[in-house]
């Protein structure tokens, strides 16, 4: 199976469930977001699509 090379920061994870990105950035300070996949050179945390599709299929009041 291959995997998604996109990464994703705050603001496209949020677009992908609806939400604002301050809710994302919640759920990691919660520990309910799984740890970044890769942190890039400036120090922003980044995950692959197919991480948080994956997620999102299971995330805290998902319907």
């Amino acid at each position: 199976m291959s995997r998604s090379t996109d990464l994703w920061s705050y603001a496209e994870i949020a677009r992908h469930i609806n939400v604002q990105p301050e809710t994302v950035r919640n759920y990691r300070r919660h520990g309910l977001l799984p740890d970044p996949d890769v942190v890039d050179d400036s120090g922003h945390p980044r995950w692959y699509a197919d991480t948080i599709r994956a997620w999102a299929r299971r995330r805290p009041g998902h319907r």
